[in-house]
């Protein structure tokens, strides 16, 4: 096997190529690894992240990200990697027959937003035209005074339908199953609020011009945007096998340098503990790979 890399990044979301920027500048000896599903790509246009005026598409600033990487020899490999392990202080990470020994290891796995009953084609079409959406912190801005739909229940339903609330008057709370398990004083405080509860089980949705049809044993209800909160699925599971130790929901647990509780084993953007927004994930970034250069100097003194 090859000597040992400075660093091994895992996903070039915004934080993986944050971090291989910062990495690569320096002048350590890194690798940046991508799946290709980050979670930016799905993006139509991010207005809330500084610099862009107009917005800017996730793909785009992805591409731009890359390109800046570029610029400092940090490049994305495509690839799965499948496991990680321990030979003493290194990481060796296995990936598609091939395999990466690393001092250290940063994961910018993010996370996969669980969709409604929807079938593929008519999601992404949905969320290119702003008709499905998972951020209302991102895009809330997007719907003020619009039909809204948040399907969801119990408390993670109940918050997502109350920040809404602060953009349009017109909120549907939808239970995606049967009725809703919500606690009275919740139930109280939407309809207080004037969210509407509606009972599931939600059926799939479907496109009807410029709205999103929820069908439900009320019938048919049209919307301008739905937003699902129906929970992640973290991507954690490779830092978990290593003995990472992870919130209930599956994000690790990171200290303030975003070191998870695995030495040599970083954590940054959505897959750890935190805020989901880029500017986060970016700003995560860029601590954990000014820690990496650290803890790595205090090992070995970085001189050239």
């Amino acid at each position: 096997m090859a000597e040992p890399i400075d660093c091994l990044v895992i996903g070039a979301g915004p934080a993986g190529l944050t971090a291989a920027i910062y990495l690569a500048r320096f002048h350590l000896a890194i690798r940046l690894i991508d799946a290709g599903h980050s979670r930016a790509a799905l993006i139509p246009r991010t207005r809330n992240h500084a610099g862009y005026p107009g917005g800017i598409s996730g793909t785009e600033l992805l591409s731009l990200m890359r390109a800046q990487a570029s610029e400092f020899g940090a490049q994305v490999t495509e690839g799965l990697v499948e496991r990680i392990e321990r030979d003493g202080d290194i990481f060796i990470a296995h990936l598609d027959g091939d395999s990466v020994a690393a001092r250290t290891v940063l994961l910018a796995t993010g996370v996969v937003n669980n969709p409604p009953p929807i079938a593929p084609e008519i999601h992404d079409a949905a969320l290119a035209r702003g008709l499905l959406r998972y951020c209302p912190i991102c895009d809330g801005y997007e719907v003020t005074d619009r039909r809204v739909a948040v399907i969801g229940t119990r408390t993670h339903g109940r918050n997502e339908a109350v920040f809404l609330r602060m953009y349009t008057k017109d909120v549907t709370l939808i239970a995606p199953h049967d009725a809703h398990a919500l606690e009275d004083g919740e139930r109280r405080e939407l309809e207080k609020m004037g969210v509407r509860l509606v009972d599931g089980p939600c059926q799939p949705l479907r496109i009807d011009g410029e709205r999103m049809l929820v069908p439900t044993p009320e019938g048919e209800l049209a919307f301008d945007s739905v937003y699902p909160a129906l929970g992640s699925v973290i991507r954690s599971e490779l830092a978990v096998s290593l003995g990472a130790e992870a919130s209930e929901d599956g994000c690790l647990v990171v200290d303030a340098h975003q070191r998870t509780t695995v030495r040599g084993l970083y954590a940054a953007g959505d897959v750890a503990k935190g805020l989901d927004q880029i500017s986060h994930a970016m700003g995560e970034a860029g601590v954990a790979a000014t820690t990496i250069r650290n803890d790595l100097a205090a090992d070995v003194p970085l001189l050239r």
